[in-house]
């Protein structure tokens, strides 16, 4: 199962924005914090609870500065899966992002997670994003 989030454009430079991401403890703040518990994470390591009892562990397996940071599944995942942040500048102060979500499972578990993963791959693209305009 693949899963392509929306694509956010970050009023921010390529670099800066790669090196927020590929810190994985700066994600909690791409989180829907109402749907996430159990949050653990180093610099090249997360993990966290999502409402309805998935735990998604992240480990950093590498980077392609400044366009692509690749994570795997963690010990505890459900499913082995991959997830790749693609970041694209698009101007030399704006970057666009996606996440694209890679999973390995069965058609049940797919039916069951699928939507529930999309919302979330969503919701951290939007995030991004917003933690940018914030910070302004």
């Amino acid at each position: 199962m693949i899963i392509e989030s929306v694509q956010s454009e970050v009023n921010l430079s390529i670099n800066n924005v790669f090196n927020f991401v590929q810190d994985l403890t700066n994600l909690i703040h791409l989180l829907p914090q109402d749907k996430v518990s159990n949050w653990e994470a180093t610099s090249q390591f997360c993990s966290f609870k999502i409402q309805g009892g998935i735990i998604i562990p992240l480990k950093l397996r590498s980077t392609s500065f400044p366009t692509e940071i690749i994570l795997d599944s963690g010990e505890k995942s459900p499913f082995p899966f991959v997830l790749t942040i693609h970041l694209q500048e698009t101007s030399s102060n704006c970057t666009n992002g996606k996440l694209v979500f890679d999973a390995k499972m069965g058609k049940t578990l797919q039916f069951i997670t699928e939507k529930p993963l999309r919302n979330l791959f969503n919701t951290m693209s939007e995030r991004l994003k917003l933690h940018f305009d914030l910070e302004k």
